[in-house]
Parts: C-alpha cells; structure tokens; sequence
C-alpha cells in the first residue's frame, strides 16, 4: 500500500510540475524512482535501468494526451515532427541498447548531470520565452540527424526530450506556443521506441522485480498514469496564479540537490 501511494505521489507531482514549469515529466518521475526503488530494495543492480525504463513507458500515456491537446490547439507542426521521427525513432532505440551497456550506477550518474544541465538551465531562465532565430530549420537530412541525438539523449536519462527539443526549436523561429506542442508530438516517438528499446535489452536479466517486463515495471507506470494525467492540468492553471519564475529557480535548486545526491549515491 506504501509502495502504491509513492507512485501516484510520484504521478502527481510529474503531473504538476510538467505544467508549472514546462520541464518534461521524465525529469521528475526517473530521479524519484531512482530512490523510491533504492529505498525499497526493487530492481537490485538494475534498479535505474527500471527507473529509466519505467518513466519511458509512463510518458507514452502522458505524451499522447499531451499531444492530443496541443493538436487541437493548432500547436502542432506536423512537417517538422515528421522530418524529426524517424531519426528519433533510431536514436531513442540506440540510447536504450547503450543504456543495456552501461552499469546501474554509471547510469544514474549521467542522469545526475542530466538532472543538473536541466537545474542550471531553470535557474538561469529570464523572462524571455523566446529566441529570434539567426538560420532557418536545417533540411530533411539535418532534421533526421538532430532528432537522433534528441532521442539517443533522452531515451537514454528516460524523457520525452522536451528539454532538449523545445531550445531546439525556439532559437529556429517557432514562437515558444508551437515549439511546445511540437516537441510533445515528438516526445511520443521517443517514449515508444525508447520503451521498447528497454524491454528488449532488459529481457530476461536477473533481479528484476514480478509484473515487470523487461526493464519496465508495470505496477509503477499504471499508478503514476492514474495520477499524472488527471492532474497534468492544473500545473498549466497554476503557472497563471503562483509566481512562476521564483518556483522555477528553487525547483532548480531542488534538482542540483537531487542530481549532487544521485551522483554520489
């Protein structure tokens, strides 16, 4: 019962901050798995390939209702997300078979730094939202190239690449509205291959926890969904109610703190 109210704790707060501070819930749910699952004793030696593997699974749900509404918004440019997809397809597959290399610990201390690039950035964010583009978009080839380093890089720290994909496109001209919503219809390919990437390399390793499939723990992703998508809303009202730029800046210090924690675990 313990276990089921940290996961929808987890869910929620995913859910919630994604919407208050615009940063993918990936950033969220993998460092708290990380020491939910070390508390707990699940995964053994591959307790932050779970993590990783787990958080991937979650964002499938979460970015397709994200997508779904940004769509509908008109927040959406499909002929840049599909020059993108098939290189993020490829790289999220890639970072999961590199992940299958890497040990438990070396794993959750790339994440760490991550975890600190992602603090440092909120820290430092100003009250311009935007960046006026210097050069155009690169063509379909360089589109394809930049969206395997996107999805090699998050499938690999376990997000839906938001906080890569979004500076990305903002310093290329899209006004910050439809950078946003691109980069969430992005972020479901990378959840989808990234996922499927860990549940083949963790297949059959030993340690792993019952109801898990690979390196993706089914108890934890459907509790966190039941929280995370009901919820994901009201972070999108608060952010119009609480003052956004003091929060952003102490959730940062709170992710250097959590990044020094996992680095040195």
């Amino acid at each position: 019962m313990i276990e089921l109210i940290a996961y929808l704790a987890i869910g929620a707060l995913s859910g919630v901050l994604a919407g208050l501070f615009g940063v993918g819930g990936g950033a969220v749910m993998v460092p708290a798995l990380m020491l939910l699952f070390g508390a707990l004793g699940i995964g053994g030696d591959w307790m932050a390939h779970l993590a990783v593997g787990t958080s991937l699974a979650t964002i499938i749900g979460t970015g397709a209702a994200s997508t779904l509404a940004h769509h509908r918004r008109g927040g959406v440019r499909w002929d840049i997300v599909r020059p993108l997809a098939p290189g993020i397809v490829v790289g999220a597959l890639a970072g999961a078979v590199l992940a299958g290399w890497i040990s438990g610990p070396w794993l959750q201390r790339i994440f760490a730094v991550f975890l600190a690039y992602v603090g440092m950035r909120l820290l430092m964010t100003s009250a311009k939202t935007a960046v006026s583009a210097a050069h155009p978009l690169p063509g379909r080839l360089g589109l394809a190239g930049v969206g395997s380093g996107i999805g090699i890089l998050s499938s690999l720290v376990g997000i839906g690449g938001g906080t890569l994909t979004v500076p990305f496109l903002s310093r290329h001209g899209l006004e910050m509205r439809q950078a946003v919503g691109t980069s969430a219809a992005c972020g479901l390919p990378i959840a989808l291959a990234g996922a499927l990437g860990f549940i083949v390399v963790g297949w059959g390793r030993d340690g792993l926890p019952g109801f898990s499939t690979g390196f993706v723990y089914w108890p934890a992703v459907l509790a966190m969904l039941v929280a995370s998508m009901p919820i994901a809303p009201l972070g999108a009202r608060l952010a119009h109610a609480l003052p956004v730029a003091l929060l952003k800046r102490l959730f940062g210090i709170l992710l250097l703190l959590i990044a020094a924690r996992l680095a040195f675990a």
